[in-house]
Order: structure tokens, then sequence, then C-alpha cells
């Protein structure tokens, strides 16, 4: 069986509301997190190693809320996120307190991930038939026969599935082509429910209505190592542009895989799942995704137990 690792982005863990990692709300009945279920999901799928990006300050509270449980069950190794970690002739900006973003994150399994990988952020559940898809794809013989020089996949979620009932969200509005090849994300703000379906933000910040079954990307990606060689070299390209804020700008994923789309380097497929996306927005979210949880629990979906 071709090897594949699951890579989860969790250097900024439990900063949304405040008090880090150890205050993650327990989703499941034996006080599992969102990042259990992912895992779980995962194996299940036939992924058979995980690499927790993290920070250096963290990893001893990290280990004792989640790595050391999963440790158990499947091999797993660290890598660092470190705002520091920039390349040789950069300085850090004085004043900037975050690291780079996705990006970064994933350049940060450099040496670690040297097999085909999935990607995924900590705190979101994505759902089983999304875990499937990737892992199929990512171990079938289709690399071999790409035409462009890098091959991606993405899972496309639907967009009514990814809402809060809380507040508006922001979202990568994918554009897709008739093969299901993604041609462009736009990222797009103030997408609400309505009575109708879905309205998000237009260009000069009037609410219009969306499309509630567009595709949207939800930080889902994978692909092979030599991609993380891209981050390598396109880090120092990110550091030296003076366009954007050096406090606050971000070296993201979505922006790099358009990078490579406008050059005609790369071709991403789109994956669509059905699954409904569960995530802390809102902390009134949080409710809703502890009942959501229980219910996959009752209906069978997971075991009680998750982790014997």
């Amino acid at each position: 069986m071709k090897s594949t690792t699951l890579v989860i982005m969790a250097a900024g863990m439990g900063s949304r509301f405040g008090g880090g990692i150890k205050q993650l709300e327990a989703m499941g009945p034996n006080g599992e997190i969102i990042m259990d279920y992912s895992i779980y999901d995962a194996i299940e799928a036939g992924f058979n190693k995980v690499v927790f990006v993290t920070r250096k300050d963290l990893l001893a509270t990290f280990k004792e809320v989640i790595g050391d449980r999963i440790a158990k069950v499947i091999p797993v190794e660290y890598a660092f996120q470190e705002l520091s970690d920039v390349p040789e002739g950069f300085s850090v900006p004085e004043g900037r307190t975050k690291p780079w973003g996705t990006g970064q994150a994933v350049l940060a399994c450099k040496g670690i991930v040297n097999e085909p990988f999935l990607v995924i952020n900590a705190d979101d559940y994505y759902g089983k038939e999304a875990f499937k898809l990737i892992h199929d794809f990512l171990v079938s013989d289709h690399a071999e026969k790409a035409e462009k020089q890098y091959d991606f996949c993405m899972a496309g979620f639907i967009l009514g599935n990814t809402l809060s009932d809380n507040g508006a969200v922001t979202r990568g509005i994918c554009v897709v082509d008739e093969n299901e090849h993604l041609i462009g994300v736009n990222e797009t703000g103030g997408i609400v429910k309505t009575a109708t379906g879905a309205a998000c933000d237009d260009k000069d910040g009037n609410q219009t209505a969306c499309d509630p079954a567009s595709h949207v990307s939800m930080n889902m990606w994978a692909g092979y190592p030599d991609f993380i060689q891209v981050l390598d070299e396109r880090f120092a390209e990110f550091l030296k542009d003076e366009a954007g804020d050096p406090l606050k700008k971000e070296y993201l994923l979505p922006n790099i895989v358009g990078d490579l789309l406008k050059e005609g380097n790369v071709d991403v497929k789109v994956l669509e799942t059905h699954d409904k996306w569960i995530g802390i927005t809102y902390k009134e979210d949080t409710e809703l995704a502890q009942a959501g949880f229980r219910k996959m629990t009752e209906d069978g979906v997971y075991p009680e137990k998750l982790w014997n």
C-alpha cells in the first residue's frame, strides 16, 4: 500500500477565542475534540501517518491534549511553524507576532513529508467522504500521466453546507471547468444564510445573492512532495514583495495555488464532497457543533469511543 500522510495545521490552534489549546471545547462523549474525528476519518480512508504542524512552545501541551493518544494508533511526527523561520537574508519585521500563514505551515514539513499528503485545518470537521476521495486520488496512477508540472486536488464543499447560523463567513468560492478542474478561487466575504439560499458581499460591499450549490475551498488541499519545494522557492519572493502590511501579510495556500494556475503549471482536480462542514467561526457555533457530533455518534457514524 502506498504511504500517504495527513498534515494538520495546528500552530494557531485555540487562538480564536483566546485561552489556547487547553481550552478547546470537547465535541464527543469522551472529550474528543474536532481533530480526533478528522484523524479517525483519515485512518479509515487509508492514510498511514499524521504530521502535526505546531509551535515548539505548544508541544508539551499539544501532546497532552491530543498528540500522545493519537501516537498509540498511527505513526505521528511533529513539524514546527515559527515566526522566526525565514530564509537566509530576511528578518522578522519589528512588531510582527503571527507566523506567516498556511503556506509556511506546509513548508515546515520539508524533510518530514516525503510522500503524497493531504493538508487540513486543525479545528475544522470535514466529514468522511472528502478523506476517502482524496486518498483514492493520491494513490492512483494519474500523477504519472499529468500534463502539467504539478498535480493537486482539493475537496470542493457545497457552499450551503459550510455556512454558520450565527453570522457571516468568508469562503473561497471556486471557479471550475467542465472537467472539474479548478480555474480560480474568489475569496468572498459577508456570506450569510437566507430564506432562498445564500447572499454575499459584492466588490462594492453590497449584499447580493450567491449560489448555495457553488463549490468552496475549506483549506483541504492535497498533492505531492514536489509542492513543498515550490513553497520553499517562493517564500523568499513573498517576503521580498513590498505589497501588503509586513506585520499582517500571509503566505497562503490558495494564493500560491492561484499563482501556479495563472502560470499554467498546475492541474487541480476539484473533488465534490456532500458532507456538512463543521467549524467554530463564532462562539455560539459550539453548541450546534456538539449537537452534530452527538447525533453522528447516536446514528452510528462514529463509535461511542473513538480510540479504545
